[in-house]
Order: structure tokens, then C-alpha cells, then sequence
């Protein structure tokens, strides 16, 4: 026998990407929106939430601490916490759990204490990094464009800065928008 409830079937779907726009320039059909668009809940990025940034350090400090097995929980470096709220956050909360993270395992050779190593991005300006070393961001960034540099800007094809790299030429454009170097700008 069939249940009448089978008609009560929700469906909750997420996207990073603005489906409005893609329907004006006809990357997503209108009349799937239209049936998908019945209650949507819009979650601003944390760029938009920065007084939620206190609160969520906390959390992942606790979190990630108990996850580490670091007891007691290392502290905050003084000013840490200002230099976080003070960043641009253009990815999400998942950005800023990752990068608690990291300063929790980094601290275990920094005496105990947190210090946050912040992405570095063009529109950010330059980082100063609380560490002896830079970060694998600054030294893949570093690396990256010297690849560009030597290859004109090329990035795929025979001399390309993916080939002098050893890597796929999508691999490399995917790592180029995650740490900010813009495809269009030449070296």
C-alpha cells in the first residue's frame, strides 16, 4: 500500500553561484528556478557577518582543539583575533574554520601559541606573516608567477606555465582563483 505522504517530499538544494544572473545570460533554465524557488534562504558570506567572526574563532578553537587533542586549548596570540575581523573573507565560514585549523597544528611549533596565517591575495595587499617561514600559500603564489612570468602568461599549450609546472592546465587556473592571482593580468 502506498502512503499519501509521498506527496510531502522536500527537496533543499545549495549553490555558491547567483542562479539569477545565470538565467539572464542562459546558463540555468527559468522554469527550474521558478520550481526551485519556492523558499529560499540566503546566507550573506562571512565578509558581510564579520561581528559572527568572534563567536565562530571560539567555536573552532574548542572544535578543533578537542578534534586535535590539544588540552588544554593553545591561546589566541594577542591582536589575532582584530587581525581576522579586519580581513575581507571572501569565501565562508569553511575558510575560517580551515584556518584555525592550521594555526592550532602550526602552534604545537609556535610554544602554544595561535597565530593566524591569513590567505594572501592581490586585492588584500601584502601579509605579514607572524611565522619564520611563509606560508605554502605565499611560496605557491611566489612560484606561480615566476611560472607566468617565464612563460609570457601562457598558461596551457607547449611552454605554458602549467607545462613548466607539471601540473593540468585546469588544476593550475583552479589554484590561480584560490589564491587570487588573476588570469588576466600579465606578469
Amino acid at each position: 500500500m502506498i502512503s499519501k505522504d509521498w506527496r510531502w517530499l522536500r527537496i533543499i538544494f545549495a549553490t555558491h553561484r547567483d542562479l539569477q544572473k545565470r538565467i539572464q545570460t542562459g546558463q540555468f533554465r527559468e522554469d527550474l528556478w521558478f520550481r526551485l524557488n519556492i523558499f529560499p534562504i540566503t546566507i550573506p558570506p562571512l565578509g558581510y557577518r564579520k561581528n559572527d567572526i568572534p563567536e565562530l574563532v571560539r567555536y573552532f578553537l574548542k572544535k578543533k582543539s578537542m578534534d586535535l587533542k590539544m588540552h588544554p586549548a593553545p591561546q589566541v596570540q594577542e591582536g589575532e583575533r582584530d587581525r581576522l575581523g579586519g580581513w575581507s573573507w571572501p569565501g565562508n565560514v569553511r575558510e575560517l574554520e580551515n584556518i584555525v585549523e592550521r594555526a592550532l597544528i602550526q602552534s604545537r611549533s609556535r610554544g602554544g601559541l595561535v597565530l593566524f596565517d591569513l590567505p594572501l591575495r592581490e586585492e588584500a595587499g601584502p601579509v605579514v606573516c607572524s611565522s619564520p617561514f611563509p606560508s605554502l600559500d605565499m611560496v605557491a603564489v611566489r612560484h606561480i608567477r615566476k611560472a607566468l612570468e617565464h612563460s609570457g602568461g601562457q598558461i596551457h599549450g607547449a611552454g605554458g606555465a602549467a607545462e613548466l609546472l607539471g601540473i593540468n592546465p585546469n588544476t593550475l587556473r583552479s589554484r590561480m582563483r584560490r589564491l587570487g592571482i588573476d588570469q588576466n593580468t600579465r606578469p
